[in-house]
């Protein structure tokens, strides 16, 4: 599976973005896909998930303002960002795994396959 993330900018504080997330692949309806942030010096942190079927979880510090969503049919996974803020700033990228994979779904390690990042920048 090959991921390309894209979507990514400069937005001032408040405002929104949409992150797209494409992937190649028959099977994609049957993977979990899941959004992930790192800000420099900072680790990789989970942002949300949505299971293969359906399901969403999200970090508490987006939960209100991100929504995860996907359109199998196009093979894709979209992170809608509202009331963006400063620290929000990170490069994002999307991640998937396969229904027969096992690992935590809040962890990096979870994931085996990612896309190359997407910058988000949020000026105050």
């Amino acid at each position: 599976v090959q991921l390309q993330a894209s979507g990514g900018g400069l937005v001032q504080a408040g405002g929104s973005l949409r992150l797209t997330c494409t992937a190649s692949g028959r099977t994609f309806s049957t993977y979990t896909m899941a959004w992930f942030r790192q800000a420099p010096g900072k680790e990789r942190e989970f942002v949300a998930f949505k299971l293969w079927s359906g399901n969403t979880y999200y970090a508490d510090s987006v939960k209100g303002r991100f929504t995860i969503s996907r359109d199998n049919a196009e093979n894709t996974v979209y992170l809608q960002m509202n009331s963006l803020k400063p620290e929000d700033s990170a490069v994002y990228y999307c991640a998937a795994r396969d229904q027969y994979y096992r690992g935590i779904y809040y962890l990096p390690s979870g994931y085996s396959y990612w896309g190359q990042g997407t910058q988000v920048t949020v000026s105050s």
